[in-house]
């Protein structure tokens, strides 16, 4: 059977277990399933249990599938990081090896000063946080002042967060793009984030007006081959944002989790072209993992395992679906950053095989490489394909 289309969901943070090199960035012992698993009482998610989910890794109360629905296996990351512009774009075929700077003392004067020169106000905060704690100690003070908030994390981040009705989304935006325009170089973080927010001191809440200022992928990726190749790569949610629209024929942003699957299913009946519908799934890591949430996650996991009946009913004879992650975020481990996982990988379609195990593949990458194979354009850089053992 020829195939048309892939359809790749990210489940944003949702590793499986450390990485073999898990030590070298502090994440000894991180297992963003498993330890959810351990930790809440009653973790249920059958449809992905059904797939080969527990036969991936053990995880407390789902059970392995004597004959699982899905090609299944895990995925380790080369790249010489854990965030997210990192792992999908290893997804879709780099390797980095050279990290992005992180900050963790804050933001060195020569750039906060610039900073502040351009966009013609001061600011707040330039130190590592978490976003819905440094809106509860800063807020009150920038909706006084009207200085944005400038924070980062583990991750290489120029974070600016901003109430609504302080500085309006398009100015906020254009602050973005001016810090993104001043880290360049030495100081070329992974993205610059503006993180809108409205309500009132002590009632703070984020909104979906999230935008990412990504810097470009070093080399082609993926994407690009589909591209050239006059395929569609149509981005759902902050795909469009990580790869800063290179290689995107279409897309259309989301608000959370569930707007995510379902304009992934709208895409799915409207956008019939051979390629790609690549959807990035945000609430895990966000509302989540990044607030050491577990029986949070744990719900967020069960949410999006309901609508895999959903998925699956739309699903053509042609297509193939496949569940993967970016990075870990254990929402237990010490901290709040992403830690450093292997990802889970589960791939199913009417052309797939049932039951069979890809095993413990040495790059995100080959994932990239087993697309390009059955679409029939140029590999990324990266990668070994899988498609022998998986297609019927």
């Amino acid at each position: 059977m020829r195939i048309n289309r892939f359809i790749v969901i990210v489940l944003d943070s949702v590793g499986i277990g450390e990485a073999p090199d898990a030590a070298a960035f502090g994440d000894v012992g991180s297992n963003t399933l498993g330890n959810i698993a351990r930790t809440v009482n009653g973790l249920q998610l059958p449809q992905m249990e059904k797939m080969g989910l527990a036969n991936i890794a053990i995880l407390e109360g789902l059970i392995p599938q004597r004959q699982p629905t899905a090609c299944y296996g895990k995925m380790a990351e080369l790249s010489a990081g854990k965030d997210t512009s990192t792992g999908h774009w290893e997804l879709m075929g780099i390797r980095l090896d050279k990290p992005f700077p992180l900050y963790p003392d804050g933001f060195p004067a020569d750039v906060m000063d610039r900073f502040e020169a351009e966009i013609g106000r001061g600011w707040l905060g330039n130190y590592p946080s978490s976003g819905t704690v440094i809106l509860d100690k800063l807020g009150e003070e920038h909706m006084r002042t009207g200085r944005p908030i400038v924070y980062t994390s583990g991750d290489s981040v120029f974070q600016i967060a901003a109430h609504e009705d302080v500085i309006p989304l398009d100015e906020l935006y254009r602050i973005c793009g001016t810090a993104r325009e001043i880290l360049r170089g030495k100081h070329e973080v992974g993205r610059v984030i503006a993180r809108p927010f409205t309500g009132t001191p002590a009632h703070f809440e984020r909104t979906p007006n999230r935008h990412d200022y990504s810097v470009l992928p070093p080399e082609s990726t993926l994407l690009d081959s589909l591209k050239e190749a006059g395929l569609m790569v149509y981005a759902v949610g902050k795909i469009n944002d990580i790869f800063a629209k290179q290689g995107i024929t279409g897309f259309i942003s989301t608000k959370n989790n569930m707007d995510g699957v379902d304009k992934t299913l709208i895409a799915m009946r409207e956008q019939q072209e051979k390629g790609i519908i690549f959807t990035n799934l945000v609430d895990f890591d966000a509302k989540f993992g990044h607030r050491n949430n577990p029986q949070g996650y744990a719900d967020c996991l069960a949410a999006f395992d309901q609508r895999l009946p959903e998925i699956m009913d739309t699903l053509a004879d042609d297509d193939i679906l496949i569940i993967t992650a970016d990075h870990g975020n254990d929402p237990t481990a010490p901290g709040t950053d992403h830690t450093r996982e292997y990802v889970p990988i589960l791939i199913t379609g009417k052309a797939v095989r049932e039951g069979v195990a890809i095993g413990v593949r040495e790059t995100f990458a080959d994932m990239a490489a087993t697309i390009a194979d059955v679409l029939d354009v140029k590999r990324p850089s990266q990668g070994r394909s899988f498609k022998a053992s998986i297609l019927k």
